[in-house]
C-alpha cells in the first residue's frame, strides 16, 4: 500500500467518526477540500461509494461500514504500538483517557492523577465522567471505571478499590414523623427519592439483601432526579428517604445530619474496577497508571 493511500484511509475514519467533513478537517487541521478530495480518491480507488453525503450530515455505506470494521483495529493496533515505543524514553509520556462515574472519579481516580501527573510531568490524563455506560473502544477510551457487577465479560478488569456497601437514608427529622422502616417492604409507607437511570432511562431498582435472600424494591416517591447531590439534597431537607453507595454520603451520616435506616439489608458487593480491552501494545504512560490505581488490601 502506498503512503498516501494509508493517509486517504486515515482520513476517511476522521470523517466516518466526526459525521462531518467540517468538523474531521479542524480535528485534522487540513482544509474541507483537501479532505474530500482524500476520500473521494480512496471511493475511486477502490471503486466503491465509502459515504452517503447530505446538506446535514455524512454517514458510511454499507461498503463504507465493511472497511471501517476493518479499519478501526489496525489504525488502533498502529496507535498503539507507536505509543509503546515511548517505553524506550527515560520518562513515560502521552495520553491516557478515562470514562468514570463522578464518585470514582472523585475518589479514586483523581488522588491517584494528582499523584502520578506530578511525578510524571510528560503524562497527560483526561478524565471524562458520565453516568451511563461507554462504549469505550468506539468513543476511543483506554479505558473505563465502573463497579465490578456490571463490567462486561470481554474487557480485563483490574480492581481499584474496596468492597462497597449502599445506603438507605433521611433526615432526622422526617424519621421522627414517619418511623422507621424495619424492612424493605416497608419502604412502601414512606416517600422515596428516586435516581432515574441516564442509561436505561428508567428508575432504579432499590437492591437488599439480608441472610440470602435477595430483594429488588420499586421505591415510590414524588421527586426523581438523575443527579446524586440532589438525592442528599432532598433527603436533607425532609422529603424522604434516600439510597446510594454508602462512600457518598458517609460525612453526614458522621455528623447525624443524615440518619441510616435497613443497615442490616445492605451488605458488601463488588467496588470498583478499571475495564479496558486487551491490549497487546499498551503505551509506557497507560501501564503506569493500571499499576497505580491497582488496589492493595
Amino acid at each position: 500500500m502506498r503512503r498516501e493511500e494509508l493517509g486517504n484511509l486515515a482520513m476517511f475514519l476522521a470523517v466516518s467518526e466526526a459525521r462531518s467533513f467540517t468538523k474531521a478537517a479542524a480535528k485534522l487541521g487540513i482544509s474541507q477540500s483537501a479532505l474530500s478530495h482524500a476520500v473521494s480518491r480512496l471511493e475511486d480507488r477502490l471503486g466503491l461509494r465509502l459515504l452517503t453525503r447530505t446538506t446535514r450530515s455524512v454517514a458510511p455505506t454499507e461498503a463504507g461500514e465493511r472497511l471501517l470494521q476493518t479499519l478501526r483495529p489496525a489504525l488502533e493496533d498502529i496507535d498503539a504500538r507507536i505509543e509503546a515505543l515511548t517505553e524506550l524514553r527515560e520518562k513515560p509520556s502521552g495520553t491516557v483517557r478515562i470514562t468514570s462515574g463522578s464518585h470514582a472519579a472523585r475518589t479514586i481516580l483523581w488522588p491517584v492523577i494528582d499523584r502520578l501527573t506530578a511525578e510524571n510531568p510528560d503524562i497527560s490524563v483526561e478524565v471524562s465522567v458520565d453516568s451511563g455506560f461507554v462504549d469505550i473502544v468506539a468513543n476511543r477510551f483506554d479505558a473505563g471505571v465502573r463497579l465490578g457487577e456490571a463490567l462486561e465479560q470481554d474487557m480485563i478488569a483490574e480492581r481499584i478499590g474496596p468492597m462497597m456497601r449502599m445506603a438507605a437514608f433521611c433526615s432526622p427529622a422526617y424519621l421522627a414523623e414517619h418511623g422507621t422502616p424495619k424492612t424493605p417492604y416497608d419502604l412502601a409507607n414512606h416517600h422515596c427519592i428516586n435516581l432515574r437511570m441516564s442509561t436505561s432511562g428508567g428508575l432504579y431498582a432499590w437492591e437488599f439483601e439480608k441472610d440470602g435472600k435477595a430483594l429488588r424494591v420499586k421505591a415510590e416517591g414524588r421527586l426523581v432526579f438523575n443527579q446524586a447531590d440532589l438525592i442528599v439534597d432532598a433527603a436533607l431537607a425532609g422529603h424522604g428517604i434516600g439510597f446510594m453507595l454508602e462512600g457518598q454520603v458517609n460525612t453526614l451520616l458522621a455528623d447525624g445530619s443524615l440518619v441510616r435506616v435497613l443497615e442490616d439489608w445492605c451488605g458488601p458487593f463488588e467496588g470498583y474496577y478499571l475495564y479496558y480491552p486487551n491490549r497487546r501494545q499498551p503505551s509506557a504512560a497507560f501501564s503506569l497508571l493500571v499499576e497505580a490505581l491497582r488496589y492493595r488490601d
